[in-house]
């Protein structure tokens, strides 16, 4: 039986990507390998938002190839579908299989097996390809994304916690993916193609199946999940998978993950703060607090929409965990623009920030733009923006110290404690040993080391 392995990179959404290879693999009878040093088949799964990413990837391939020359080395994901010819001139690279391909990957990679013992070629159980052809580069699987309309689904359990069946806690389920924004700096919608979402049945039919095999909380996700339904002969919006999920299903907490300000009507601000069984923490893009800026990006909103976004919901749900994701550095961002971003975040009420510093894609519009932020300049305005995010989550903490909180048991922590995702999306760990995936009320004591510390209360 031959073995494979699946390293993913990125977002995720590429997470459950790779869910879904994993389940093609073992339903066509390959083995998990533990390691890419152990396996004959090793699959990478790319991103490509940023330079660094496409850099992740290409060590990787260096390191894989160092360490297990004979493997077969597979890359797919968002690299592969932007850049194919790069990756397959890459030494050690056996086949380039872009997103347009990703759901006939298992099947390709197996036939390929299956070629090489048709034609006569002694294998063990697998047959790597450096040594059918070492010198040869890379075979390209590799089409117009726009014309995909494949979506691929599987839950992606927590990274956080062991791998062993028992362990896992917070699946991940992507319901939608592409997307139809034309963000300039965005390089997604070119190598994830359009928006197309995942059929309500299948998604009530997954989330019940993963109730049914005890799994407590379950985050929906996708490349544009606002979007959801959307793209439906009779257009549906978001709400109703969140109504579906509640009324169709036992699942006790769910979690919504990115949407987008424009999507975040009242009608999903009313349903979160008023079901406890969704998971009260809002995560909501904004990359820039200049509207100069916003209008440069192509973004479909101005700071005053936003504004008035994160101000609803907070009204809405005074404790809970609000984010964002911002960008530093974009194209003409001036010092105005800046503090324009930098004050529309110490006025909101953040309780954590992702930031990032601007990366220029190839084909996106902002990579002709003119007037480039110097990297010096745009590295210290993504330090200014990260202490104010950590000043912003410290207190945030420190509001719930001698207050009870709901709380969803992970794993061990260092033998001591155990650790635990509170329903607004802050770290906890609790004395003593107790079981993961199991759902507990516990005092906050003290804030240390950017997490809760607590006591279960009984139950």
């Amino acid at each position: 039986m031959a073995s494979f392995y699946i390293q993913n990179f990125g977002c995720r959404a590429t997470q459950a990507d790779g869910a879904a290879l994993e389940r093609q693999f073992e339903e066509r009878g390959l083995a998990r390998a533990s390691a890419p040093g152990q396996s004959e088949i090793v699959v990478l799964n790319t991103c490509t938002v940023t330079a660094s990413a496409d850099q992740d990837a290409r060590a990787a391939i260096r390191r894989i190839r160092r360490e297990n020359p004979d493997c077969q080395i597979v890359v797919t994901g968002c690299y592969a579908q932007r850049a194919p010819e790069e990756i397959a001139s890459l030494p050690g690279v056996s086949r380039v299989i872009g997103n347009s391909h990703k759901h006939r990957l298992a099947d390709i990679v197996v036939a390929s097996h299956q070629r090489a013992v048709v034609a006569g070629i002694p294998p063990p159980d697998f047959v790597p390809l450096s040594s059918l052809m070492p010198e040869a580069p890379g075979e390209i699987f590799v089409s117009d994304i726009f014309a995909h309309t494949e979506l691929l689904a599987a839950p992606v359990f927590d990274a956080a916690v062991l791998r062993t069946n028992n362990d896992r806690t917070r699946p991940n389920l992507k319901i939608q993916d592409g997307c139809d924004n034309r963000c300039s700096f965005c390089v997604i919608p070119f190598v994830r193609g359009q928006s197309r979402s995942l059929p309500l049945h299948r998604i009530l039919s997954e989330v019940s199946g993963l109730v049914n095999s005890g799994y407590r909380e379950v985050v929906i996700s996708g490349i544009n999940l606002g979007r959801w339904g959307r793209d439906f002969d009779r257009p549906l919006r978001f709400e109703t998978v969140v109504h579906e999920i509640l009324g169709q299903t036992s699942l006790e907490k769910l979690r919504i993950s990115s949407v987008e300000p424009m999507d975040w009507s009242d009608e999903l601000i009313r349903t979160m703060a008023n079901s406890p069984r969704i998971a009260k923490h809002a995560h909501v893009p904004l990359q820039s607090g200049s509207d100069r800026v916003l209008r440069s990006m192509h973004r479909k909103y101005r700071p005053w929409h936003y504004r008035e976004k994160l101000e609803k919901i907070r009204a809405a749900m005074p404790t809970a965990a609000i984010g964002a994701d911002v960008m530093v550095g974009f194209p003409g961002e001036s010092e105005v623009d800046f503090e324009e971003t930098r004050q529309l975040i110490e006025e909101l009420p953040f309780t954590y920030l992702h930031v990032f510093t601007y990366s220029s894609r190839p084909g996106t519009p902002s990579a002709e733009m003119p007037d480039l932020v110097p990297v010096q300049i745009a590295r210290e305005r993504n330090r200014i923006l990260r202490d104010l995010a950590a000043a912003k989550k410290q207190a945030f903490m420190q509001s719930f110290l001698g207050k009870t909180v709901e709380a969803i048991t992970l794993n061990v922590f260092d033998g001591k404690s155990t650790e635990a995702l509170t329903d607004n999306y802050l770290k906890l760990r609790l004395e003593g040993q107790l079981e993961a995936n199991r759902w507990v009320k516990a005092r906050v004591e003290q804030v240390e080391a950017g997490a809760l510390l607590g006591v279960a209360l009984p139950a």
